[in-house]
């Protein structure tokens, strides 16, 4: 191998380099956001605030922004709006509605970027806590989603990720209930801050366990209809 030739390697040593600067073990957390035309209005405005204080939360815990990292997905078309970034360096995007819910795509998609990420995370030899996939729609698929769902019950099962499901007002809570093998949440009203918070404060509980460790999370009754 001569020069900068590193195409004979197993992975790409420069990638490899952000475990040097950080050796904490990591939480992926991947976003999956219904941006559809149907979210317009007050919906897509409270979602983008809720992703504000999201940002603002997490990163207000040291250990949590060095731990946990962050990846968004929307649909209304399927968009990579960010791939894996630490809590200390993301900045909450400005979602703007557009288009149908291609819900099945969105998944497939988030669930390869995450696949992608837990190898990169693995040969970097760190720690690597079980992954969250957090699905928010207010409608229903306007795509094929049955393979979705299959790979969604296939990485629950081998504890490759946790999948959360939440309903906004208008969503198909039916579709949901065949999609996770979790039981989806209803949102109450538009109580997106309450649900970030919630999110936040939970991998915050996350991060201060050790990998492999089971943590009891926060009741979601104060954003959800249970």
């Amino acid at each position: 191998m001569t020069g900068g030739d590193f195409s004979q390697l197993p992975y790409d040593p420069f990638a490899l380099a952000e475990f040097a600067d950080n050796p904490e073990p990591r939480c992926p957390v991947l976003l999956l956001l219904d941006n559809s035309g149907s979210m317009s209005g007050e919906k897509i405005k409270q979602l983008n605030e809720g992703l504000q204080l999201f940002q603002q939360d997490l990163a207000s815990d040291p250990l949590a922004a060095a731990r946990c990292e962050i990846a968004i997905v929307s649909f209304g078309p399927v968009r990579q709006v960010m791939d894996f970034t630490s809590a200390q360096h993301f900045t909450a995007p400005h979602l703007q509605p557009d288009g149908n819910t291609p819900l099945g795509a969105a998944i497939t998609q988030g669930l390869e970027m995450l696949r992608r990420r837990k190898e990169t995370i693995r040969q970097g030899g760190i720690g690597l806590y079980r992954p969250w996939v957090f699905l928010i729609t207010d409608g229903a698929p306007t795509d094929a989603w049955r393979h979705a769902a299959e790979e969604v019950r296939k990485g629950e099962e081998s504890k490759a990720f946790a999948f959360f499901s939440v309903g906004v007002q208008g969503a198909d809570m039916s579709m949901l209930r065949q999609l996770s093998t979790r039981e989806p949440l209803s949102l109450s009203g538009l109580k997106f801050r309450e649900l970030f918070q919630w999110l936040s404060a939970s991998l915050k509980s996350v991060s201060q366990s050790t990998p492999g460790d089971k943590v009891a999370l926060q009741n979601p009754s104060g954003w959800a209809e249970v």
